[in-house]
């Protein structure tokens, strides 16, 4: 049945809201699709709550379509399972924590890996139970620190998350089948939901896992920064990009003797810049000077995790061997107008220890601890305690050139800084082989592609909508999850994880390119929260019996319809329609329906044409078909 507008709650604005940073945000709000209720929480109004049900039913039907079984997890989970799989320290603070009235604490799941894995481990024994792929859309919960961007940063958001669970990662039933078949639904969902998109190699965070992809909408609002070959055969996300091989030397000549300069108050690349600048009279370039992080982490000694990894025995507690457990640093050097990926730092990392449990930047409390001068780190502190210490530079910053860097003292830098008279001169033979060449930094525009093809890195930005996972055996083991295979024996299943922001498909839709104009929303018609808007100029008499005639043949057509009955001049009536974005409105006028005529006009089109009434409702349903 047609809605009309004076029935329901559309209530629009003129005014950009003061917080609204992103076309998205500013659009949902001023055309009554969400309302503001505190800090990255809003209501969702009829319109808003159309369309996200519209994007869920694609979602729902595209995930049936590969033999995925919907279920309904709770929100509340305990935090034990959490921090049975080291999560909750993953996490950190992102993780909202509450406690009952008996003191106990529940987690309000921004993800439910571990809920799922439970209920797997309580309902299925055995191989002939596999492969299943269960899915849920649902509330999930995330303490963002500054909510933003409206409902692409929002602290409760609605999300589509699936779990596969295999016997094997290849062969018929594996991981890699079912992996396959989510990311072809993906793309399936994404292309019904009318968004372009790129798919990208990505890094799988918190969530863990051996591969994944990330589905990103190009937006030159995006939070995500996109890299692709030049060549059309490579693309990922920046936390995950490989940059091709750079040649590179620590063994060139010094450019000076080396020179302590007193630079108070500048613990930062621009803050010396600006002192060289200023009370030296230098100009001094941040591609000129070596950026140095403190990382430091727990691993397990490589002899016990060979020893764990060639007994599975997975069982084995940190509570059982934190005894043994080991302390270890990294020096990480990129150039100063460079940043360093922590991922990139944390895989380097693993391959020197095997055992490593975690590996983060130092803070300032456990760098002094080590007598190291925070804000004024040098890689000549590796000097120090080579046996216990790391050292990995990135190619870029391994170069015959002039540099400038901490000088190991609170308010001092040094010049002419050279590799081979600075520290691998002064380094026994015996732990040379901690000093590591290799890409640690995060890959920007013009960097060469890791295709060795000649290709270039081009940077864009985007929107993440989707990210798919192959978790491997994280999970089951954390929470003892085993089946019986084959041979009778248990062994633990390989998972897969499959997650799509359902609210950022509406937020993508409206910042892709030409998702919005200066009026307003222009929206795909699948996912738009009706597809044609009426709009007599007067709901009165023909008027109002045309609108209310051709409304009920175009929702026989089923095609969702609303009628602008409210009491406005035409101006309110046409702003209204830009703004709310609705794919298709037909204006019902005096003159035009003395001839028999509707005008008929797509959101994104200039001008409107004249249709017969008559042939208007086949005319209007032609003209969707393909949108």
């Amino acid at each position: 049945m047609p809605t009309k507008w004076s029935q329901t709650l559309i209530p629009t604005a003129r005014q950009v809201p003061s917080e609204a940073e992103v076309p998205s945000h500013q659009l949902m709000l001023r055309a009554g699709y969400i309302h503001k209720l505190g800090a990255g929480i809003y209501d969702y109004l009829p319109l808003g709550l159309r369309s996200l049900r519209k994007a869920m039913d694609i979602v729902r039907q595209e995930m049936d379509r590969v033999g995925a079984i919907e279920v309904m997890l709770p929100t509340l989970q305990p935090i034990e399972l959490w921090e049975q799989t080291g999560r909750r320290a993953a996490y950190g603070e992102n993780l909202f924590v509450v406690k009952d009235r008996h003191g106990r604490e529940q987690a309000l799941g921004p993800t439910h890996e571990e809920v799922i894995t439970h209920l797997v481990a309580s309902c299925i024994e055995s191989y002939r139970q596999l492969p299943v792929t269960l899915y849920q859309i649902q509330t999930k919960f995330r303490d963002e620190f500054r909510p933003r961007f409206g409902v692409l940063r929002s602290r409760e958001f609605q999300m589509k998350d699936a779990y596969s669970f295999h016997l094997s990662l290849d062969g018929p039933g594996g991981l890699e089948e079912t992996y396959q078949k989510q990311y072809e639904a993906y793309r399936r969902i994404f292309e019904r939901c009318g968004l372009p998109y790129e798919i990208v190699e990505a890094e799988s965070g918190p969530i863990g896992g051996s591969a994944s992809h990330e589905f990103m909408v190009p937006s030159p609002t995006g939070e995500d920064v996109i890299l692709k070959s030049d060549k059309g055969n490579y693309a990922a996300n920046v936390e995950k990009c490989e940059i091709g091989g750079r040649p590179h030397s620590l063994d060139g000549p010094s450019t000076g003797d080396l020179e302590k300069v007193h630079t108070p108050d500048s613990p930062g690349i621009d803050d010396v810049v600006a002192f060289f600048k200023k009370q030296l009279k230098t100009k001094l370039k941040p591609q000129n000077m070596l950026k140095t992080l403190v990382f430091t982490g727990l691993a397990v000694p490589n002899q016990l995790a060979e020893k764990i990894m060639r007994e599975h025995d997975w069982k084995t507690k940190l509570g059982d061997i934190k005894d043994q457990l080991v302390v270890q640093w990294v020096l990480a050097v990129v150039r100063g107008d460079h940043e360093v990926n922590e991922a990139k730092v944390l895989q380097l990392a693993k391959k020197w220890w095997p055992g490593l449990i975690k590996l983060e930047l130092a803070d300032d409390s456990a760098v002094r601890e080590q007598d190291i001068t925070f804000g004024y780190v040098s890689p000549r502190i590796v000097l120090d305690t080579p046996g216990l210490m790391r050292l990995a530079i990135d190619p870029d910053a391994a170069q015959e050139q002039f540099w400038v860097t901490g000088g190991d003292d609170e308010g001092y830098h040094v010049k002419h800084f050279n590799w081979k008279r600075d520290v691998l001169d002064l380094m026994d033979d015996r732990y040379k082989q901690h000093v590591t060449v290799a890409d640690i930094r995060n890959a920007t525009d013009g960097d060469p592609s890791p295709k060795a093809d000649c290709g270039v890195l081009q940077a864009t930005k985007g929107i993440e909508i989707g990210h798919v996972f192959k978790l491997g055996c994280k999970y089951a083991e954390s929470l003892n999850l085993t089946v019986l295979d084959e041979a009778n024996k248990r062994v633990y299943p390989i998972m897969g994880c499959y997650g799509i922001g359902v609210n950022r498909i509406l937020a993508a839709a409206i910042e892709r390119e030409g998702g919005n104009d200066e009026n307003g929303i222009i929206w795909p018609a699948s996912i738009a929260p009706y597809s044609v808007l009426i709009t007599p100029i007067k709901y009165e008499g023909a008027m109002r019996d045309t609108a209310d005639r051709l409304a009920g043949e175009l929702e026989a057509a089923g095609l969702d319809t609303l009628i602008d009955d409210r009491d406005e001049r035409p101006g309110v009536k046409f702003k209204d329609a830009d703004l709310i974005g609705i794919p298709l409105r037909v204006t019902i006028g005096e003159k035009a329906l003395a001839n028999g005529q509707v005008e008929v006009k797509p959101r994104h089109a200039k001008q409107a044409e004249l249709v017969a009434v008559d042939q208007a409702a086949k005319h209007i349903a032609g003209m969707l078909q393909p949108l």
